[in-house]
């Protein structure tokens, strides 16, 4: 690795270490050329996973609309936000393991919905009546009795 402050590619590593809760590897490193230390992180790097709309249309995934679609679906639910942030890191590795490059958005909503089924009752109908469409009543209370039996 080049040293950032005098470009020579003599370094060291000197200390390793987890970060970021075990998802990536912080390193100490020296340059043996000017002797000063810098930090690099190490990630693992994703394949670019392409979306499926439900008009056929495709976009790059974006894990901010998941959060944002789960967050709003716990607004003013008694969760705390690492639970919430646990959920979305669930169905993303469920997203990830499923190792295609593109996946359709209603794959992904069937699986925020099985998650949130045995997260918080509230959040999964919530997400349920915007994913779904619910059109009227009835179409609301035939989620609900699947919730109950």
């Amino acid at each position: 690795m080049k040293c950032p402050f005098c470009g020579k590619e003599n370094t060291r590593v000197i200390d390793s270490r987890p970060a970021e809760e075990n998802n990536s590897i912080r390193r100490r490193r020296q340059c043996d050329n000017c002797e000063k230390r810098f930090t690099t992180y190490e990630k693992i790097e994703m394949i670019p996973l392409i979306i499926i709309k439900k008009d056929q249309s495709r976009e790059p995934y974006d894990r901010g609309k998941l959060e944002a679609g789960i967050y709003r679906s716990c607004h003013k639910r008694p969760m705390p936000v690492s639970k919430i942030d646990s959920l979305v890191d669930e169905v993303e590795n469920k997203i990830f393991n499923l190792e295609e490059k593109e996946v359709a958005s209603t794959t992904i909503g069937e699986i925020v919905m099985d998650k949130l089924k045995d997260f918080d009752s509230v959040a999964y109908v919530r997400f349920a009546s915007v994913y779904r469409e619910f059109k009227d009543v009835n179409t609301f209370m035939d989620e609900l009795k699947k919730i109950l039996e």
